[in-house]
């Protein structure tokens, strides 16, 4: 018999991605209604996804809150968990192709990158955080009450966690947060975007072929109403949402019924700070990297340029040279650099920056307007002559726009303070071959993760924002312990 090809096993599984996972079991919504996906590159309908509502994230809630309560789950020691969760890891790997191109027909992004970073990062979070699940530990504390007394603390799971993730890293976002929920212990409900669901069904399968415990790991597809509904669910122990700061403030106000646990990961307006003895060569490619990368839709995109006076020209004329010769197109061209954003409501917020910018008085050094093609493609742009009341450059835009600013030495000591002028705190990067600028200029960003010449993301390093850029962190011990709570124990001797 002749072996399927990944095209064809793919194709198989978009013409049956229409249900739920819920309590081990795949299920069909309970009103029987199901919704468009879309691929962004084309703007044709690609599957049809479960439209989960109310009832089905009862259902799911219920099944997760009897694994938690009831089920094997708790019970296990910690070294089966981390079987189970580094098998899911072998899974992924093993059938990378297909999600990769699932990944890609369902986001937009480049083929190239949905292997390269998507599929290789979510299997290296489960093997990271399998390791956790072994290591979870209290103390013993000595304590100066009088007379004798043995304590201790102890780390125990929250219990069942809901899980919200966005659209411009469906995959890896999923996995990035059910790899430490699981490892702690907690028991889950996934709610992908509506825009970017197919992935998450995908994930689904796994899990019930790697033979996790029903109920362990739930997913609903649905719009906004399924993860209001997640968030209400006074049954739901943690939320953890990746998304808009607005969103994200809802989900503070809806979470006080039983003062759930909430970790945020929000926007941001990202600085990227060029000084003039930085490797120029360097310094342009990344600056460029971490505004066009995945069409700008990403939270810590470089979307804020100061480039020293002496260096400003050449950064610029660098990055906007960059984007005239990036290759754009659908992600199943094996040439294309950047895909398509993920749909009209996107292409036309991206477009509504650039046009304010303009009418404000901001210069369009390249870009600024939509491709002429089929799906939903927008040039990557350069702006100068931007302000800081500009909504361009004070507001996340989510794609590929770069506002772009120059400094001179006697602005050297402000430069940071230009940088801190905004709502948000997620990312900062510094170009810089002095050691000594760098350490001072990255303890004075107000930022999460600030990055000197380049780097990436790792699991073991803790992610999040300042201000408005969310609440909590994910990665590391720290990502681990957000689904724990911390419980101190004193025994009179």
């Amino acid at each position: 018999m002749e072996q399927e090809t990944v095209e064809q096993r793919v194709a198989r599984f978009l013409s049956s991605s229409a249900q739920l996972l819920i309590g081990g079991r795949f299920v069909s919504a309970a009103s029987g209604r199901t919704f468009p996906v879309v691929n962004p590159a084309t703007g044709e309908v690609i599957a049809q996804a479960a439209h989960g509502q109310t009832e089905d994230v009862s259902r799911a809630v219920a099944a997760a809150r009897q694994a938690f309560d009831d089920g094997p789950w708790r019970t296990m020691s910690p070294a089966q968990r981390a079987r189970l969760i580094y098998r899911l890891g072998d899974a992924i790997e093993k059938h990378g192709d297909e999600i990769a191109l699932i990944e890609t027909l369902d986001n937009g992004r480049p083929l190239a990158m949905s292997r390269s970073v998507e599929v290789p990062v979510a299997v290296e979070r489960l093997r990271y955080y399998s390791g956790w699940a072994t290591k979870l530990e209290g103390a013993t504390i000595d304590v100066s009450l009088p007379g004798q007394w043995h304590a201790y603390t102890l780390r125990e799971p929250v219990g069942v966690a809901a899980l919200i993730v966005p659209w411009n890293f469906p995959f890896t976002m999923a996995v990035a947060k059910i790899a430490p929920a699981l490892a702690a212990g907690c028991t889950v409900i996934l709610k992908p975007a509506e825009q970017t669901p197919l992935s998450a069904l995908r994930l689904a399968q796994l899990v019930v072929d790697v033979g996790f415990p029903a109920g362990v790991i739930n997913v609903v597809t649905g719009f906004g109403d399924a993860g209001e509904a997640l968030v209400n669910d006074q049954r739901v122990d943690k939320v953890s949402f990746t998304g808009s700061t607005e969103v994200g403030k809802l989900i503070t106000r809806q979470a006080t019924g039983n003062l759930k646990r909430i970790t945020l990961e929000l926007g941001g307006k990202s600085p990227v700070v060029i000084f003039p003895d930085a490797d120029l060569d360097k310094a342009i490619d990344g600056a460029s990297r971490a505004i066009f990368a995945n069409a700008g839709q990403v939270c810590t995109a470089g979307s804020r340029l100061y480039a020293h006076e002496k260096v400003y020209e050449r950064v610029v004329e660098g990055i906007a040279d960059r984007a005239k010769k990036m290759k754009i197109g659908s992600g199943l061209d094996p040439e294309t650099e950047m895909g398509p954003l993920i749909s009209q409501e996107q292409l036309d917020r991206v477009l509504n920056y650039v046009q304010s910018g303009r009418k404000e008085g901001a210069k369009i050094v390249v870009g600024g307007e939509r491709l002429d093609r089929s799906g939903y493609f927008v040039a990557p742009t350069v702006i100068s002559h931007t302000t800081p009341n500009m909504a361009v450059r004070r507001e996340e835009i989510f794609g590929p726009v770069l506002c772009a600013d120059s400094f001179d030495d006697i602005e050297l000591e402000s430069i940071v303070d230009e940088a801190n002028d905004s709502i948000y705190g997620l990312m900062a990067y510094i170009w810089t071959r002095d050691l000594s600028v760098a350490h001072k200029v990255a303890r004075r960003l107000k930022a999460g993760t600030v990055r000197i010449n380049g780097g990436a993301m790792d699991s073991s390093l803790p992610f999040g924002g300042f201000k408005q850029s969310g609440w909590g962190r994910e990665n590391g011990r720290e990502g681990v312990e957000a689904y724990t709570e911390l419980k101190s124990v004193l025994i009179g001797l």
